[in-house]
């Protein structure tokens, strides 16, 4: 039993270094806008559709990776995201313009919709009862330090070396990985852990999985609010470093590291105080998980305005760190949330309609960001989105009893 356990959490170690990997690139490729602007000469629309030309593929590709990872394994899917994640990342440090560039980030959201719901899916398989926020929390930790470290890396390497060779090198060591990752994985051999990818996932299209996900009013609710914190996220990961660099006024490297160490350290937080207490408060009452997700959203709203109100330094750091505490608690329970609500052969499909939700509204206020940069302002746009994340903090507040799972209309899959 104890082997079982000290496995349980090896998984999740495993996985935390795919997730900082696939953030590495991410926010990199978002530090070193100003230098592929003036490099590759884009506008400012077109920086927004790099980012969206990726999220709105991984839209796309979520649902179906979802189910293929119920179908045929969440190993083997995650292995083939970490390959292509590898060989996209090194053709970004090649591309020549900004059509290869907007070619190959399209392409690169197609290996990471297929890691996250096969990566969640396989944490939610080994870790249930009172440790499943808390390691899916610690999960979501490893793209949080990725964020600061693609950050601090991008900037600094573009700076000093141009900004093609951070993705070159990025791309040589995820092949190395996962080749490790083949070797140390393998699925959860217990009955619950078996069904993920058996049974009914194999009777029925991915049509029908997901027919059967949206007949259930809290999915359907989840994947709004899911939707909701996509667009603060993406407007944040895509736009703080240049807003920084404009408004603040901060040199290249510092406005990486500020957009990014500030929320990611309060997200650090946020996932250990709300892994911890969603664990101990859930196993009592059937919506603690739920309820810990809106209070991270009732904090997160408020300090997105200020973030885009504020012109002291100060106040803005304090917000952002505030801002990424509530993130953090968010995060820890989105998978724990939807396992009271799906049943286990359907985890990575519904987590990965999430995906479909969220970068469908992440690639579009990507691109609106760009277009409304010169008029509503960067800052503008965070008021908007921060009053929409109390608007979901209000629908997960709202959300019954009876669709939060643990009674007849929405039945519990597991002790939770």
């Amino acid at each position: 039993m104890r082997s079982k356990s000290r496995y349980a959490w090896m998984v999740v170690l495993c996985l935390w270094f795919v997730w900082l990997l696939n953030y590495l690139d991410r926010q990199a490729f978002y530090s070193v806008f100003p230098l592929l602007q003036s490099n590759l000469r884009l506008s400012n629309f077109q920086l927004g559709l790099l980012s969206t030309s990726f999220l709105w593929v991984y839209a796309i590709a979520s649902p179906l990776a979802g189910y293929l990872a119920d179908r045929f394994g969440r190993k083997n899917i995650i292995v083939m995201s970490l390959l292509v994640w590898s060989l996209m990342t090194w053709a970004t440090g090649k591309a020549r313009n900004f059509q290869e560039l907007l070619w190959v980030r399209g392409l690169m959201g197609v290996s990471e919709a297929a890691y996250l719901p096969a990566g969640l899916a396989m944490i939610a398989d080994y870790h249930r009862g009172k440790t499943r926020s808390l390691a899916t929390g610690l999960h979501f930790s490893g793209g949080y330090l990725g964020i600061v470290l693609g950050g601090v890396i991008g900037g600094w390497i573009g700076e000093h070396y141009g900004w093609r060779s951070a993705f070159v090198v990025l791309g040589v060591i995820g092949i190395l990985y996962a080749l490790f990752v083949a070797g140390i994985l393998h699925e959860d051999s217990t009955a619950v852990g078996q069904e993920a990818h058996h049974t009914k996932v194999e009777k029925s299209g991915v049509i029908a999985s997901l027919r059967e996900l949206c007949s259930t009013r809290a999915f359907s609710i989840l994947a709004v609010v899911f939707g909701i914190t996509s667009l603060a996220n993406w407007l944040v990961y895509t736009w703080m470093p240049i807003y920084l660099y404009e408004r603040f006024h901060m040199s290249l490297l510092s406005a990486g590291f500020s957009a990014t160490f500030y929320i990611q350290a309060g997200s650090m937080g946020g996932i250990a105080l709300g892994g911890i207490f969603a664990d101990r408060w859930g196993s009592r009452w059937a919506r603690g998980r739920l309820l810990t997700q809106a209070a991270g959203l009732a904090l997160v709203g408020p300090f997105l305005c200020i973030v885009g109100i504020t012109s002291s330094p100060r106040i803005l750091l304090v917000a952002l760190v505030v801002f990424g505490i509530g993130r953090g608690a968010y995060d820890a329970n989105c998978m724990p949330v939807l396992c009271q609500i799906v049943r286990p052969g359907l985890r990575a499909t519904g987590y990965g309609f999430f995906n479909f939700v969220g970068t469908v509204a992440g690639g579009a206020i990507a691109a609106a960001a760009g277009a409304m940069k010169s008029s509503l302002g960067l800052g503008g746009i965070m008021e908007v989105v921060g009053v929409l994340l109390l608007v979901g903090a209000f629908l997960l507040f709202c959300l019954p009893v009876s669709d939060a799972g643990n009674t007849s209309s929405v039945p519990a899959f597991e002790a939770q």
